[in-house]
């Protein structure tokens, strides 16, 4: 109980900080770095939940191994796999949910693209919730490594692909088609 308490206080205090639509990359430095998306979405937070575990229709196929979105498969549950499955045999674990507060929050650790191959942890958490009535959604991305691989340098690029996959998924929310 006490958990479920402070996990409350936690995403409602983060989704509290989420002003009108807002991105920002933020403590880049050679060893991590912070991509973060928040906005008000036109839903109710179950809404927005269902939407979000339903992941083959909001990420592009375009950042997948197979270039097919449709073989995308996320267990949204702790332990569970965000796993790409095609072909005879082919697969990849792109993260592993470590946190499932179903309709509030999901994190899922993993190295996603270009950082799969590196000696980097990265956190992805995605929260819904409701603040002064409003719906709000919120993707934050952490990524941390040694500082001699130049996280500094991949920031940008892996900014401009999780934002990509913001925006897919707020329009899911509002309208039911990622695009």
């Amino acid at each position: 109980m006490r958990l479920a308490a402070l996990s409350l206080l936690f995403t409602a205090a983060c989704l509290v900080c989420a002003g009108p639509a807002h991105a920002d990359t933020s403590n880049v430095a050679a060893h991590g770095f912070t991509s973060q998306f928040r906005d008000e979405v036109k839903a109710s937070p179950e809404e927005a939940w269902q939407a979000l575990i339903q992941l083959p229709r909001w990420w592009s196929g375009r950042h997948t191994y197979s270039g097919q979105a449709s073989n995308l498969r996320l267990d949204a549950q702790a332990g569970g796999c965000w796993c790409e499955r095609w072909g005879e045999g082919q697969s990849v674990q792109h993260g592993q949910v470590v946190l499932a507060l179903p309709g509030r929050v999901l994190r899922i650790v993993g190295g996603f693209g270009p950082l799969q191959d590196l000696p980097v942890q990265g956190v992805l958490t995605l929260a819904t919730g409701t603040v002064e009535g409003k719906t709000m959604l919120r993707m934050t991305y952490r990524v941390g490594g040694p500082p001699d691989i130049g996280l500094e340098g991949l920031a940008p690029v892996v900014d401009q692909v999780i934002g990509e996959q913001y925006k897919r998924l707020k329009a899911l929310i509002e309208t039911g088609k990622a695009e």
